[in-house]
């Protein structure tokens, strides 16, 4: 049986969507009304009011209104004549984020009372919980079991784990049977989502927000965190943390106290709102305040709270040639900018990183980031731009070190998360018998460049699924049968464990813990262990070692 380790969690001050956590493993059915005490149902015009007022976002990273969203399914429902249904976007593939999970695995009631008071005021016809862990759809499944009232409207759909997955249309796509990309046009869920049906679509701490916000009404839930964007956050606190975990906090509060509290060491800079995000100077990050506008007066984003420092152990500008290289095999490869700029930024980054590029290499990553924005089908293009121009902007001493000493002296330790590579398959060459015919750049030049004595150079990165029929016709095509696939083992850090980061698919041992060990007393989740929490007689039983 897989097992999942729960992430810890923390709060900075009154807690809301993390009460009780302190005393329990999971705020099973029969605690949920001592702890939140009563959902309240809310008629449409009212939740519409509330959700306004307090100027609720969705949580998943694009931070739309909720109030217009709920508005633009009204709309669309009336139009056409269909009973909408509720999407609850709990595909959480940015590699560095666990408040969903968290929420789902340990607090599910929360997300899923929230997604019933929606449905109830659109007069849905279903709620959907997309997820992609077994683990978590086992704690969906569970909590439904004992709550029959919610089982007759929800239903839960596992989808492929990808980083594009999360994406709304992508998502869309998963849940209708299709393949989990981005649709390439714009096509608003509110208007077409599941089955065809206007569609409520929005991250699952959004609903859980909303389940805050329906129990305390506006005034009750704007009593916490700043007026303009009043409540609290969920961070995802990872990176070079000696206590990585998911914290609560108001909204406003100087980051600087959730970094403390996880035992944070940030002298090189802290990436905030995951790979699609941005980085800051860690004197900037310390002072910023959590909330939408202060991070971005601060050339930040909040994005989907996902917030990692990095230490002095580590080789910033190598972290980031990974991340750059993950992100280019995640790309749909349905855009010229996804198939052809993002590796070719990847491989760019690596040289500098290697200190074999020089600045021409910085140079080409530069032009080559910017060249993708603004030009993809979907904003992960944009999002890649956001990540590697700022820690360009960011590293300057570290890039400085790399272009004129040759590299930083410090090892890349595999703090920025990755999933593991088991599984897939990387283009590898076996230099015995390269001659340098390079053909193989021209058969797939999104993996393989030619070096300036014109052998082949291949991108570190497993080989995306829209790339695996030409790199097969490159290996096939090789004269002096020196290409072949192979399998991808997960990158080691200095003490030859695997890198920190999620498996390629599930979430096998998932670890937030420096070094992916796990403490004396981590919390480790199994099917097994949802069902004796949630079994008939509704008392909570003590965790086994």
């Amino acid at each position: 049986m897989t097992a999942t380790s729960a992430p810890d969690v923390l709060c900075i001050g009154q807690p809301r969507l993390t009460s009780g956590l302190d005393r329990m493993p999971r705020v099973g059915a029969d605690a949920f009304g001592s702890v939140f005490g009563k959902l309240t149902r809310r008629g449409l015009p009212e939740l519409i009011a509330m959700a306004q007022q307090v100027d609720l976002r969705g949580r998943g990273g694009a931070a739309f209104p909720v109030a217009r969203k709920l508005a633009a399914v009204v709309r669309s429902a009336s139009a056409r004549g269909k009973r909408p249904v509720v999407l609850v976007n709990a595909a959480e593939g940015e590699p560095g984020s666990a408040k969903d999970l968290m929420l789902l695995l340990r607090t599910p009631y929360l997300v899923l009372g929230g997604a019933v008071v929606v449905a109830n005021a659109l007069r849905a016809s279903e709620v959907v919980v997309a997820v992609t862990d077994e683990v978590m759809a086992s704690s969906v499944r569970a909590a439904l079991r004992r709550a029959p009232e919610l089982r007759r409207l929800i239903q839960v759909v596992t989808v492929p784990r990808r980083f594009v997955t999360g994406e709304g249309g992508a998502l869309v796509n998963a849940v209708n049977g299709r393949a989990a990309l981005p649709p390439g046009r714009k096509v608003r869920a509110s208007d077409s989502g599941v089955g065809g049906q206007p569609t409520l679509l929005s991250n699952a701490e959004t609903f859980a927000q909303l389940a805050v916000l329906a129990m305390l009404g506006a005034a009750g839930y704007a009593s916490v965190g700043i007026p303009g964007e009043p409540g609290t956050l969920l961070l995802t606190v990872g990176g070079s943390s000696d206590r990585p975990a998911v914290v609560e906090v108001p909204s406003g509060l100087p980051l600087g106290y959730a970094l403390d509290l996880c035992g944070s060491s940030a002298c090189d800079g802290v990436l905030v709102g995951g790979y699609h995000g941005r980085w800051l100077p860690a004197e900037t990050a310390y002072d910023v305040p959590v909330s939408r506008a202060g991070l971005e007066a601060a050339g930040g984003t909040l994005g989907a709270g996902v917030v990692l420092p990095l230490g002095p152990g580590t080789c910033p500008i190598g972290e980031v040639a990974r991340v750059a290289a993950y992100l280019a095999g995640e790309s749909s490869g349905q855009c010229g900018p996804c198939k052809l700029g993002l590796p070719g930024v990847a491989r760019s980054l690596a040289a500098v990183a290697s200190g074999s590029g020089g600045l021409e290499a910085l140079d080409a990553a530069r032009r080559t980031a910017a060249a993708v924005r603004g030009r993809g089908a979907c904003g992960h293009p944009d999002g890649v731009f956001r990540f590697v121009q700022s820690a360009l902007t960011v590293f300057t001493d570290d890039i400085a070190a790399h272009l004129f000493r040759g590299g930083c002296g410090r090892p890349v330790r595999g703090v920025l998360p990755v999933p593991a590579a088991n599984g897939d398959q990387r283009l590898a060459l076996d230099w015995t018998r390269c001659q340098g015919h390079g053909l193989c750049a021209h058969v797939v030049p999104e993996l393989i460049q030619l070096d300036e004595q014109g052998y082949p150079v291949p991108l570190a990165m497993p080989v995306p699924p829209w790339l695996e029929r030409d790199a097969r016709r490159a290996v096939e095509m090789c004269p002096a049968l020196a290409l072949r696939l192979a399998s991808a083992a997960p990158v080691a850090d200095e003490r030859g464990q695997p890198a920190r980061g999620l498996p390629a698919s599930g979430r096998g041992q998932l670890s937030l813990r420096a070094g992916g060990r796990q403490r004396d007393g981590d919390l480790m989740v199994t099917e097994e262990w949802i069902a004796d929490l949630t079994d008939a007689s509704g008392r909570l039983r003590a965790i086994r070692d």
